[in-house]
């Protein structure tokens, strides 16, 4: 009987991490799952808990990782990633962007395993050029309060461009562009959530700016689907994972007005520092070589992660 594939994944018990180690499960993977619940919980996985296969610790992996067996696949996850975690926690996410994608590779390394950095979008900062093509280098303030994210992330895919190189380990790179789903923390300060979460109380819902900067937002189902195939493809070039659907900040919030039936009224906040002013990937190279692109329509994703913040909140006022 073959033996089952061995999954690591960092950030497991975060908003992406617990989906993928869900997705993975389902796939007949034993998974192992490191998280140090800075700001993941174990709320997202407790529901796999129960599974055999599932195996959880509490771990740091900005510190030596010590995994006993096989490990085949490591999925590098951990790292805030929401703008209100990453400036309240900036030289934290420097470190697992740094030394924690060393330790992660390092143990790839020792393991023979295959591994892949999920990068993000905003290593192409505030572009210049729209649609974000992966050949393209990104326009980034690397002093600003966002470069602790952004260059945390540029640095980790040279980290890993260089074990690939240098050690010949299998990489992939996947560049993640915004994504929502149940699961997202109500404060974690992007948009969906506040959006929903300000309906749902029938509070002002905030917009930034005059709400006409852009954003492509992809449902998570439809994101772990994008990466389950990339890691398990032949491709270590970056790969952009997003729904290329735009909406403006604004339209996005009467959106989810009308689908939560609220009564609240938008008001406008001034427009953080080096905030891009539009988003939206292109995925060319998604479509050829992965045969991927996202199913799910906005207003479909919407109804399933506003059901979710439905009951989040109703719990949490009991």
């Amino acid at each position: 009987m073959q033996s089952k594939s061995v999954s690591l994944v960092t950030g497991g018990a975060g908003f992406l991490g617990s989906h993928l180690c869900e997705r993975l499960l389902n796939e007949g993977h034993r998974v192992l799952c490191f998280d140090n619940l800075v700001t993941g919980s174990l709320e997202n996985i407790a529901h796999i808990f129960t599974n055999e296969n599932f195996f959880f610790a509490k771990q740091d992996v900005t510190e030596y990782i010590f995994v006993e067996g096989e490990v085949h696949f490591i999925w590098h996850f951990a790292s805030p990633a929401s703008p209100i975690d990453y400036m309240k926690l900036p030289i934290q996410t420097l470190k697992v962007g740094s030394l924690g994608t060393h330790k992660a590779l390092g143990l790839a390394r020792a393991k023979k395993s295959r591994f892949l950095i999920a990068s993000t979008s905003e290593v192409y900062g505030d572009p210049l050029i729209h649609p974000q093509v992966e050949e393209y280098w990104g326009n980034v303030n690397p002093i600003g309060v966002r470069g602790v994210y952004d260059e945390a992330k540029r640095f980790s895919e040279a980290m890993t461009m260089a074990y690939r190189r240098y050690h010949g380990i299998e990489t992939r790179i996947v560049r993640i562009f915004n994504t929502y789903g149940p699961r997202m923390r109500i404060n974690d300060g992007r948009a969906i959530p506040a959006f929903i979460s300000q309906c749902l109380r029938g509070e002002d819902v905030t917009v930034f700016g005059d709400g006409k900067q852009t954003r492509s937002v992809c449902y998570v189902d439809d994101l772990i689907e994008g990466i389950f195939r990339l890691m398990m493809s032949s491709v270590s070039e970056p790969v952009n994972i997003g729904n290329p659907d735009e909406i403006t900040m604004l339209d996005l919030a009467k959106e989810i007005i009308a689908l939560t039936k609220s009564k609240s009224k938008i008001i406008f906040n001034p427009l953080p520092e080096d905030d891009p002013k539009v988003r939206r990937p292109d995925i060319s190279k998604a479509k050829k070589i992965l045969n991927w692109e996202a199913k799910y329509n906005r207003k479909e994703g919407l109804k399933k992660t506003i059901e979710y913040f439905r009951t989040k909140i109703n719990s949490d006022s009991k």
